[in-house]
């Protein structure tokens, strides 16, 4: 946080900006820094930019990978419910998955958080959140902004967003090119609606009239916190999964539902069909299409409906990669198969009921 270029502390905290909170948010937040990082890392004394050396020796073509996003309207509920150590893990999901499908593996992320007024204790418990996803990815967080924001946001109010990159070795890249017909698509299963379709969700939640922390049996918690619940980190298990099979392409299931995005991995002139019999989505997605009169062809264009990341593996390598995921404790199943086809996925069936 840039200091008062007047000099004088008592006009910048007169406009809304606390120094001294910003400068206590950067202490607090020390700690949850430190668990994320690389031998990689570089030290700058300055503290103006991260450094990370990339490690020439171990690559023949090294390829940088890049990915940002945010979290979008699902701070709004982690604000309502007073709740902000999750939403950074969020982040660095959007972000690190988003590289792993090319075939990076993530090295550092940097983050950037505005919000109207800098409570010191709120931010660390954000940026613990982003180291904490930071530590599941195996990625290092090397820098980051804290903005303060009177006027602009309210003192509560908050947003985040997060850069990374990864590296791939040129002649590994994945994508869409690799993709052969006869391929079998794996499906990853994922937490919940992860960081996507919050404004339909939150539109459920006001028009009828839900209670954000009243317990929902069938959910088996507090609607809140079942809604906070946070997104899946698959770059870890993408990583060692393309290392120990024939991966051809991954998808990452955000924004759109799963046949939207996993037809963006298909070349033209080969389809996916996808059996939704294959699995049971999770009860959060019943209880929102309930609550909210919702078509499944909306839910299916909007969340992920349980399948967070998909793989597209050689139908050799099929069985090797479901054990190796299964011991990695990521739940996941056979979920189609590619044939010839206009580049597009399709879900036909029923799914199964839980």
């Amino acid at each position: 946080m840039a200091a008062d270029s007047t000099g004088t502390k008592g006009a910048y905290a007169a406009a809304g900006v606390d120094i001294a909170a910003g400068e206590r948010a950067v202490d607090l937040m020390k700690r949850h820094v430190a668990r994320t990082r690389r031998p990689e890392q570089v030290t700058d004394a300055s503290g103006f930019a991260g450094l990370f050396r990339l490690d020439t020796a171990k690559y023949k073509d090294p390829v940088l990978a890049t990915s940002t996003d945010g979290v979008g309207t699902k701070v709004m509920l982690a604000r309502q419910m007073d709740r902000h150590d999750t939403i950074g893990v969020d982040l660095v999901a959007m972000v690190v998955d988003d590289l792993v499908v090319s075939g990076a593996e993530p090295l550092f992320m940097t983050d950037y958080i505005a919000t109207g007024s800098v409570v010191p204790e709120r931010i660390a418990e954000i940026v613990g959140g982003i180291a904490e996803g930071c530590h599941q990815a195996g990625c290092a967080l090397i820098g980051g902004e804290t903005a303060e924001h009177p006027g602009a946001m309210e003192a509560d109010e908050y947003d985040l967003a997060g850069a990374g990159t990864g590296v791939v070795e040129g002649d590994a890249i994945l994508g869409p090119d690799r993709v052969r017909e006869g391929d079998v698509v794996i499906a990853m299963g994922s937490s919940g609606p992860h960081s996507n379709g919050y404004s339909l969700v939150r539109h459920i939640v006001d028009s009828a009239g839900l209670d954000l922390r009243a317990e929902v049996p069938e959910l088996g918690g507090v609607l809140g916190e079942v809604l906070l619940t946070p997104t899946r980190v698959y770059a870890k298990d993408c990583v060692a999964l393309t290392e120990a099979v024939e991966v051809h392409a991954y998808s990452h299931i955000t924004g759109g539902g799963l046949a939207a995005n996993l037809s963006r991995s298909l070349p033209e002139g080969l389809a996916a069909e996808l059996d939704r019999s294959t699995w049971a989505p999770l009860p959060v997605f019943d209880y929102l299409a309930d609550k909210g009169g919702v078509s499944r062809q909306d839910m299916e264009a909007t969340f992920n409906m349980g399948v967070g990341m998909v793989a597209i593996v050689a139908a050799t390598d099929a069985e090797r990669a479901l054990r190796v995921l299964a011991e990695r404790e990521v739940p996941a199943w056979r979920l189609g198969t590619v044939k010839n086809g206009a580049g597009l996925a399709t879900l036909k069936g029923e799914y199964r009921r839980a």
